[in-house]
């Protein structure tokens, strides 16, 4: 059972984090600094390192919420499911389940504004993009587990959370620069997207 001292962890950890996302949407990731965050919280900069290891941590704190759901979504799927299928039906459950997982700590209108500044913010694009070369290297360990086949022998598991992987980087980038904003216009990018990877993939291009 979660003791009290647990819960007023969580609820400081969640007020900074809430304050950062808050700070980096409207004043600008550069702009903001780690002093900012402590303030709008009324805790000092000591505090704010006891829970993050910088404001690239704590930017990117939401994405890793998701994403730690996302992996353990893909374990969860039945196991007759083919591996493409069940890394689709993982993100978008993922998708229909946002609110469960980021409204304890931001409504999710603003972890989907928080969106827009990574995709803007260079130094936090490259770390978003490094922690998804980790995270694609957790997923093609869980299909291997899945489908009983060595992941460090068989080139199968990387090959497909690669194509995965390379799929829904496409999607953020449209959806993050689209007029629609919202999480049903992501659902709908994701699912056209991925029903194309296996045209593209085989499919002659040069139709008449």
């Amino acid at each position: 059972m979660e003791t009290l001292r647990e819960r007023k962890k969580q609820r400081t950890r969640d007020a900074l984090l809430r304050a950062a996302v808050e700070l980096f949407t409207t004043r600008g990731y550069e702009r903001t600094t780690v002093d900012d965050i402590a303030e709008a919280v009324d805790v000092s900069q000591r505090t704010f390192f006891r829970y993050f290891a910088g404001k690239e941590e704590a930017a990117l704190a939401l994405q890793e919420l998701a994403v730690a759901r996302f992996v353990e979504a893909v374990r969860e799927r039945p196991a007759q499911e083919a591996p493409l299928e069940a890394l689709r039906q993982a993100v978008l459950e993922g998708w229909d389940n946002i609110n469960d997982v980021i409204e304890a700590v931001v409504p999710v209108e603003l972890y989907l504004r928080m969106y827009r500044v990574i995709e803007s913010t260079p130094v936090l694009l490259a770390a978003h993009l490094r922690r998804n070369e980790e995270v694609e290297d957790s997923l093609a360990r869980v299909l291997a587990e899945r489908e009983g086949v060595d992941v460090d022998t068989d080139l199968r598991p990387r090959l497909t959370v690669a194509v995965f992987g390379g799929v829904m980087r496409v999607t953020e980038r449209q959806w993050s620069t689209g007029e629609d904003f919202s999480i049903d216009a992501m659902r709908a990018l994701t699912i056209a997207y991925l029903e194309q990877v296996g045209p593209a993939l085989t499919e002659n291009w040069r139709t008449r």
